[in-house]
């Protein structure tokens, strides 16, 4: 995997780059579609290619482990194969759905033991078979296996976290180099920075990260329930002890207006669920603000769903009759919100990339952000 630096802005610390993996290039900023068990909710391949423009999607170790399981996955050649996907993969390690089954798991050493949500079963993730599990998977970038702490935790929680971390990072690296990649193309490693919202042991954290030279670094545990302004600061910090040369992925995160401000800050690559959660409930993100569909103002309103950029499905449909799906209780009217939802977010990173080439992201992203928050 090579990243290519292509521009920065002379404002903010927003940069244009490239990510060249053998599936495909990644323009960034990106936005991830997040495809949890190797399916985007509502919305099929094609329909990401076509209409999304999705460059790269994210599918979940742990969901992919339990169902449908390593052993299909390997029969099919990889989830590439599986699922019909030919651009690239990012697979989460598992570490975030581990954190929120707290009720359920046990951390030690050795990796956790948890409780799947589908039947009970109990299952051990160590860094060594997380690392075994995402090589069968297929994916074009794996994340290392991470404890990921609450929000709010006491410092010496996470501090013991961060190095638990740490120590974890290490045996994913060596089993990472004692086995081969899979399917006939490069998997690629990318460490996450952990240390809760404490200042040293996030720039502790970030230059340990820092130090492994890997292809690219995530900066985890900033979508756990803390305040924006903390999300913010703490991003910042942890962009500026992480290399330049190497793309960041903030992962997680969020809203419009957070995926903007985090561009500012230096971050290269994003997913969230929002989009097509939020959408599959009626809650649209459009160029103008958000939108909740359900609202009986929007019964009559026969204008585009979102007039503000080139999208066959916000410019076709009405929101009138996307209105009337989701009142009928339609299946389409969740599937059409999600197209929007996951249309727009791609088309605000790719104008974000635009606008950082072209030198007036700043004043760009500042007159977005007001707009984007508007509640119509």
């Amino acid at each position: 995997m090579q990243f290519h630096l292509q521009k920065n802005d002379n404002q903010t610390k927003a940069r244009a780059g490239k990510i060249t993996t053998d599936h495909g290039e990644i323009l960034t900023p990106i936005f991830m579609p997040v495809g949890t068990v190797g399916s985007v909710k509502a919305v099929n391949q094609q329909q990401l290619k076509s209409i999304v423009k999705a460059q790269i999607i994210l599918g979940n170790t742990y969901h992919l482990y339990l169902r449908p399981g390593i052993e299909i996955l390997e029969q099919a050649g990889g989830l590439h194969r599986f699922n019909g996907w030919d651009r690239p993969i990012l697979t989460d390690s598992g570490g975030y759905q581990v954190f929120s089954l707290a009720g359920t798991r046990k951390i030690k050493e050795e990796g956790v033991i948890f409780q799947s949500h589908i039947d009970g079963s109990r299952h051990l993730f160590s860094p060594e078979n997380v690392m075994d599990t995402q090589r069968s998977i297929g994916a074009d970038i794996i994340m290392a296996f991470d404890e990921c702490p609450p929000a709010g935790c006491e410092y010496i929680y996470a501090k013991k976290s961060m190095q638990l971390t740490h120590r974890w990072l290490d045996r994913c690296i060596q089993q990472l180099a004692e086995t081969e990649d899979k399917y006939g193309y490069t998997q690629n490693l990318f460490p996450i920075v952990q240390g809760s919202t404490f200042k040293d042991l996030r720039t502790e954290s970030a230059q340990y990260i820092a130090s492994k030279d890997a292809a690219g670094n995530a900066i985890g545990g900033l979508s756990v329930g803390e305040p924006e302004d903390k999300m913010y600061e703490f991003t910042e910090l942890c962009c500026d002890n992480l290399p330049t040369d190497k793309p960041r992925y903030l992962m997680g995160v969020g809203t419009p207006w957070n995926i903007l401000e985090g561009i500012a800050l230096g971050v290269d690559m994003f997913d969230c669920v929002m989009p097509t959660r939020n959408g599959r409930n009626g809650m649209l993100f459009t160029t103008q603000g958000v939108i909740n569909i359900r609202n009986k103002k929007w019964a009559t309103d026969f204008s585009s769903i979102d007039e503000g950029f080139d999208c066959e499905t916000s410019n076709f449909y009405s929101k009138a009759y996307l209105r009337h799906l989701f009142i009928s209780g339609e299946l389409l009217g969740g599937q059409l919100a999600s197209l929007q939802n996951l249309s727009f977010y791609l088309w605000l990173v790719e104008n974000a990339r635009k606008h950082i080439i072209a030198g007036d992201f700043k004043s760009w992203k500042e007159a977005m952000v007001v707009k984007l928050k508007q509640r119509l």
